[in-house]
């Protein structure tokens, strides 16, 4: 048996390919979009993939299943979960013409088990992140055993912690459904405490991801590890309502792209074919481009200051990093062009990142010298205001009074999580998660400066820029938390 896991960091996401070398098919879990990685891979082995799989319909990147469907793969699917949460495009319930596919698919219930070659996968339905969730126990037959090896647990559970049980309100706008969510969680990690303790555990996610709170670096473990260290396992062990009232404290606000990944993944995503090929542009394409109000120029440098003093008018800034995907999903709608200011040695690197989450209009880039292009034309770029805490701090934050501009007056803007900010923040600031603020935007005031802070600077300078971008005069923070009492 061949076992590799593939991971995006971005994004803190495992798919593995698990094939039979003496047959030559594979089963690929839980793909991106992106598939051609994933075939490539596979035949670098040896091996085709005949078939393809997912735990759940995720909320955080646009699933390669459906991909992989239309170009004639095998798909195994949960049929899980009740109506609400069928795939409307295997099952051919309720969906558009233009979504049907003519494919190859087996829905699955608990118990269900198919072979790819001498492998067999057996369906475990462990409810509680999502009401379809499956996970995975695989048996090698090809080595003359009878027992599985492992699990591929998807969000169900992760190194040192559990997928978490909100999504379906916080997320997919189910009021009500956290509570009951957590519930099935709960009931799920009974049926994990009777596994045996041998069998190898690959979670869907590692540390980064925005499916958990705590999810441990290490990128495998064992499910009898989990058994005894998993902090969210132990609060199964004490009640069913001190597990419930724990997996749902402290739980990060999702970025507000969650949701229509999940509607787009359970009624079908896009089939995307070949990747977007975005033009390199020059400066005589730029006047253009400003002046489209359907375009939005994505900055991608690493130096936050840098942007800070001086950047193109009306660019976000986001930098090709780990959180590069949650930004962009956060602050881009997928009708909107995108362009990239970044080295041409990058553009594979974003454009994968952006289309794995359905930003698919990616249709140019310049190269970072072109704000010296700019100026040289006689243009001026766009700056932020920089500020530390003791300045912030000192600045007339009280609605109605004199202010410190001109009789402008200030409003702190906590853009960390609603947790953090619960523990310390600057008196009379508004809480909004920097991935949240296009979902709120009609709670800010128009008629004060914002001034925008997080724990460390990172996060107040996407939400800096995205607030300049949408009309709001904004300062920025650049200072550690920590620093300020």
């Amino acid at each position: 048996m061949l076992f590799r896991r593939i991971t995006d960091p971005h994004l803190a996401q495992n798919a593995y390919l698990i094939g039979c070398q003496r047959t030559g098919g594979a089963l690929i879990i839980d793909p991106q979009r992106d598939v051609d990685r994933y075939v490539e891979l596979a035949r670098a082995e040896g091996l085709e993939i005949v078939a393809a799989t997912e735990t759940h319909i995720h909320a955080d990147y646009l699933s390669g299943v459906r991909e992989l469907a239309a170009r004639g793969v095998k798909v195994y699917l949960s049929d899980e979960g009740g109506d609400d949460w069928r795939y409307r495009w295997a099952s051919d319930e309720d969906i558009d013409s233009e979504l049907l596919l003519d494919i190859d698919s087996e829905l699955l219930l608990d118990g269900d088990s198919f072979r790819v070659g001498n492998i067999e996968f057996q369906a475990r339905h462990t409810p509680g992140h999502t009401p379809e969730h499956l996970s995975f126990l695989v048996i090698d037959h090809g080595s003359g055993v009878d027992e599985p090896m492992g699990l591929a647990s998807g969000d169900f559970v992760f190194v040192g912690d559990l997928g978490r049980p909100d999504l379906l309100e916080t997320a997919a706008g189910e009021v009500g459904a956290r509570d009951p969510s957590a519930r099935a969680l709960y009931r799920s990690v009974q049926d994990f405490l009777e596994l045996p303790d041998f069998l190898q555990l690959w979670p869907g996610h590692g540390a980064g991801s925005a499916c958990g709170k705590a999810l441990g670096a290490v990128p495998t473990s064992t499910v009898g590890y989990e058994k005894r260290f998993n902090a969210s396992i132990a609060d199964a062990r004490v009640s069913e309502q001190a597990f419930v009232d724990a997996i749902l404290h402290g739980q990060p606000e999702p970025p507000t792209y969650f949701a229509r990944m999940k509607q787009l993944n359970r009624s079908g995503p896009p089939i995307l074919g070949e990747l977007p090929e975005p033009r390199h542009l020059s400066i005589n394409d730029l006047e253009g481009i400003l002046e489209d109000p359907d375009a939005v120029v994505v900055d991608t440098r690493s130096d936050r200051t840098a942007f800070m003093n001086g950047h193109l008018p009306g660019a976000l800034y986001a930098p090709l990093g780990k959180s590069f995907p949650t930004i962009t999903g956060s602050y881009i709608l997928p009708e909107q062009k995108i362009i990239l200011i970044l080295d041409a040695d990058r553009v594979d690197e974003a454009v994968r990142d952006l289309i794995r989450i359905g930003l698919d209009q990616v249709v140019g880039y310049f190269t970072p010298n072109i704000l010296e292009g700019y100026v040289g034309y006689g243009h001026e770029l766009q700056q932020i205001e920089i500020l530390d805490f003791e300045a912030a701090s000192q600045l007339d934050q009280v609605a109605g009074g004199p202010g410190d501009r001109n009789g402008d007056r200030n409003l702190a803007l906590d853009v960390r999580s609603i947790t953090e900010y619960e523990t310390r923040h600057l008196p009379g600031a508004l809480n909004i998660a920097h991935t949240r603020l296009a979902a709120r935007a009609d709670e800010l005031p128009t008629d004060r400066r914002l001034l925008v802070y997080c724990r460390t600077g990172a996060r107040a300078s996407y939400a800096a820029a995205y607030l300049q971008r949408a009309g709001y005069d904004v300062a920025y923070v650049d200072d550690k938390i920590e620093k300020w009492s």
